[in-house]
């Protein structure tokens, strides 16, 4: 069991979701601290991966010594692959050991904001603003077309991560197809996908995921070979 654990929530979420709430309960009822930053402060409007990652950075920093596992839901999945992968050339020791992505955005950036078409991209850069709907808010908000530009820096296919990493991916799921997990996890024997009868939420299967994770996280993970995608 790692000593503590750090929770990414995804787009347009908060660190009141329910998913949140979930694991921090559960990990709490084993004496592990479970740390959630806050990617919409100090605003929603000008998100971008870049400072999310930067809140990653500065959580990992204030926490206790010792083994971190990171749970990303979403795009909160994506920023984990890239915080991982980065943890290397921080100025501060590596500590992210494994993760557990929640419906993975491992195709956020250019090509998943492609599917706006060419006509609302341009009007999102010509305005400098894209009016998204905010769960946690409950209510319409503007992004910053910084974060588009932003987004661009960064993918994930590209990344060279050896360390355990499992994936629940919803074959209900309507914001992200199936097929990109399965897409990311080829070639890499260190990643291993749960499918589950669930949509992009995975609400009604957090029983499921947390009793894969607890096993997950309890195991030694010295090889790479103990996992298989």
């Amino acid at each position: 069991m790692p000593q503590s654990v750090l929770y990414l929530h995804g787009f347009a979420s908060s660190v009141g979701s329910s998913k949140a709430a979930f694991f921090a309960d559960r990990f709490a009822a084993h004496g592990v601290p479970v740390v959630i930053p806050d990617f919409n402060e100090p605003d929603f409007e000008h998100l971008t991966i870049t400072r999310m990652l930067d809140q990653v950075r500065a959580a990992l920093a204030a926490m206790p010594p010792g083994p971190t596992a990171v749970i990303g839901s979403s795009l909160g999945a994506f920023v984990a692959v890239h915080a991982a992968a980065a943890q290397a050339t921080w100025d501060q020791p590596a500590r992210i050991d494994r993760l557990v992505l929640l419906a993975p955005a491992l195709d956020f950036g250019r090509v998943r904001f492609g599917d706006l078409g060419d006509a609302a991209l341009a009007r999102w850069r010509a305005s400098g603003r894209l009016d998204v709907f905010h769960h946690a808010f409950g209510r319409t908000m503007p992004l910053h077309y910084g974060l588009y530009e932003d987004a661009g820096r960064y993918d994930a296919t590209a990344l060279s991560l050896g360390l355990p990493i499992l994936i629940f991916q919803g074959t209900r799921d309507t914001v992200v197809d199936s097929q990109v997990p399965v897409r990311w996890a080829t070639g890499r024997a260190n990643v291993r996908i749960t499918f589950l009868d669930d949509d992009h939420q995975l609400l009604a299967s957090l029983e499921t995921i947390w009793d894969a994770t607890f096993r997950f996280l309890q195991v030694d993970h010295t090889s790479a070979d103990t996992l298989s995608g």
